[in-house]
């Protein structure tokens, strides 16, 4: 019941989600890529913390997929930052 419950939360964040970044105007991309960045980085500590405190394997390992996909979120954020930002740059 709780599994199936936290399925239909996710689906309803999916959904939401995307209609909030469809609806974002072009020029509003850049600074909410860095403010989503920002969460990124926030995202990481939380998990280094908890996979340093996690007891069992299982935790741990969860603790570092968790760990490795906030990573790659947070460089692939920058990455796509910067690109935007060149476009914007004059040559």
């Amino acid at each position: 019941m709780d599994s199936l419950f936290l399925l239909f939360i996710f689906i309803i964040a999916a959904i939401l989600g995307y209609r909030v970044i469809s609806s974002v105007p072009q020029l509003l991309h850049t600074p909410l890529m860095s403010g989503t960045n920002a969460i990124s980085g926030v995202t990481i500590l939380g998990s280094l913390v908890s996979t340093a405190f996690a007891l069992s394997s299982n935790s741990k390992i969860f603790g570092f997929i968790a760990i490795f996909l906030a990573t790659i979120n947070l460089v692939g954020g920058f990455v796509v930052t910067d690109r935007m930002l060149k476009m914007f740059r004059s040559s």
